[in-house]
């Protein structure tokens, strides 16, 4: 399976386009194969202390060697260092940068056939 390619970004809106697994969301997660909204709701996520270990968990279990993290457009969210070293734990690569520039990056491993996953934040 491929990763998704993330079509469009703009303030609060991304646009996500692979076989089986397009979709319109404000935040979201993706992997080969798949994707959905990412709710913060579902782990208490918020700004700070920002990306937590359950908010990576889905993802980390879909065979990906590589996880690419974007923090908003002003990157107001915050990825603590225990999260980082969560998601090295497991033997998985991260990336942590500006969405805009977070998306670049996934879309230039995915379509090199990478095993990536990512998750976005697309607002502040």
């Amino acid at each position: 399976m491929t990763s998704p390619q993330i079509a469009s970004l703009s303030w609060g809106h991304m646009r996500v386009e692979g076989q089986g697994c397009s979709g319109s969301y404000k935040d979201c997660k993706v992997w080969p194969g798949g994707s959905r909204a990412w709710d913060w709701r579902e782990t208490g996520t918020d700004h700070h202390p920002g990306v937590q270990p359950a908010d990576l968990d889905e993802l980390l279990t879909k065979g990906i060697d590589l996880l690419v993290i974007g923090r908003g457009m002003s990157e107001a969210l915050q990825v603590p260092g225990s999260t980082l070293d969560f998601v090295r734990g497991r033997g998985v690569e991260v990336t942590v940068l500006q969405t805009e520039k977070a998306v670049d990056q996934y879309n230039k491993l995915a379509a090199q056939g990478r095993k990536v996953a990512g998750i976005f934040h697309s607002t502040c």
